[in-house]
């Protein structure tokens, strides 16, 4: 393995923080196009069959459908660039405390996809890189990277929960239920990507301090 190098993590942390904004968007999306699904759903219990009911339900589908479309797109393209830089942050950590770390640097990628472990691993990594970022007046608790990684795994689970329900839905009263427990799902999400924001924001500023500091303690010694 080579020798671990600092590199900036302002980049990727930017470009991260601004593709979970758009995963909160397409959340939001997804929830009104949810709501419109569900009033749809209430139009057919009570009968409802008019031209404009009609109209309201393809007008909804049609939302709802794209609504899915854009929410993979999103996560798809946020998981890519976060990937990178939680790598980058971990090798970053890895210069700073090289005895902190209790996982290889490869798990900071790997960890995502293994299954089982991919429960606990990149938690794991993160809180390492938490606290070998921290300067050393500075050691914040792990309070917000365990709130991220809960919010995230139960938002996981609850989004295979609602696929589920929503595939094996019987009749417009099953659909409807499963309609609402997709909006959890997605409030959820939201939520996990504003706490993901955050962890990213306090690690690349960690980051970014620290490097300044033992730029400036160099100086000193020079």
């Amino acid at each position: 393995m080579s020798a671990a190098r600092l590199r900036s993590p302002q980049g990727l942390g930017r470009a991260t923080v601004v593709l979970l904004g758009l995963v909160v968007a397409a959340d939001l999306f997804a929830l009104w196009a949810g709501v419109l699904e569900i009033r749809v759903a209430g139009d057919v219990l009570r009968g409802i069959d008019d031209d404009a009911a009609l109209r309201r339900g393809e007008r909804s589908e049609q939302l709802y459908e794209l609504s899915r479309a854009a929410q993979a797109l999103a996560l798809l393209a946020t998981a890519g660039v976060f990937l990178c830089w939680f790598h980058r942050v971990r090798v970053n950590a890895e210069v700073f405390d090289p005895a902190r770390h209790a996982k290889a640097r490869g798990w900071a990628i790997g960890g995502w996809f293994c299954p089982v472990v991919n429960l606990w691993f990149p938690r794991r990594v993160a809180l390492d890189v938490w606290d070998a970022s921290a300067s050393w007046a500075e050691r914040p608790g792990h309070g917000l990277v365990n709130s991220w990684w809960t919010l995230w795994i139960v938002s996981l689970f609850a989004d295979r929960l609602a696929e589920w329900r929503y595939d094996t839905a019987r009749g417009v009263v099953g659909w409807r239920h499963a309609l609402r427990q997709v909006l959890v799902a997605d409030a959820l999400d939201i939520a996990a990507a504003v706490l993901a924001v955050l962890v990213v924001l306090k690690v690349t500023r960690m980051q970014r301090e620290r490097a300044r500091a033992g730029a400036d303690f160099v100086t000193a010694l020079g």
